[in-house]
């Protein structure tokens, strides 16, 4: 049974390559990772946190892989991360990132890349209008562990951590910036789609 793009439903990107097998997920959850990472260095640099590509990043690769494979190369990312590998933004790794105020939203990466590959499985990255929702929708979950991790690190710095301060230091300089990187998860999804249609 295939639907309008000739492939059959709950197919991903990932399900499209020609090769399958242990070696090509563990491959693409580490191709996965190392994206992230590289979209982390596209940085404008700001404190307490700066505005990056990663939640593009995390957009792409949770839709492309699927929500097994998005969560696990997440996953791979922080850890790495952690363990030493300059992966988050300013090149940063290792187990100091825990006490930057931004490490919250990395923690959001993790089931922002499930809720996206979930969608895409259910076909919602094939069509511009439900892939834009669902890219803003997965756009906004860092946020939901960002924020809190934030109170807490500007308190513990003995910064004002109150409601207005946490949201002019970690949600309003970002909103445009979120909407317009999820509106470009969803214009190419679409499109590498019908390309594929096409061969």
């Amino acid at each position: 049974m295939t639907n309008a793009t000739g492939f059959a439903p709950r197919a991903v990107l990932a399900d499209r390559l020609r090769t399958h097998g242990l070696a090509t997920d563990v491959a693409l959850i580490a191709g996965g990772a190392l994206f992230t990472a590289a979209m982390a260095q596209v940085e404008v640099p700001m404190w307490p946190v700066p505005i990056t590509g990663q939640t593009l990043a995390v957009v792409l690769v949770g839709a492309s892989l699927g929500a097994r494979r998005g969560v696990l190369s997440m996953l791979v990312y922080a850890l790495a991360g952690l363990a030493g590998a300059p992966f988050f933004a300013d090149m940063q790794g290792g187990l100091h990132a825990l006490a930057l105020p931004s490490f919250g939203y990395v923690i959001g990466f993790v089931p922002a890349a499930g809720v996206v590959g979930w969608l895409a499985r259910r076909n919602w990255d094939r069509r511009v209008g439900r892939a834009a929702l669902a890219m803003l929708l997965a756009s906004a979950i860092p946020f939901v562990t960002g924020l809190p991790y934030l109170a807490v690190a500007l308190g513990a710095l003995g910064l004002p951590n109150d409601l207005q301060a946490v949201l002019a230091a970690g949600l309003y300089p970002f909103v445009v910036g979120g909407v317009v990187k999820a509106l470009i998860a969803a214009g190419v999804l679409p499109l590498v789609w019908k390309a594929l249609a096409r061969r």
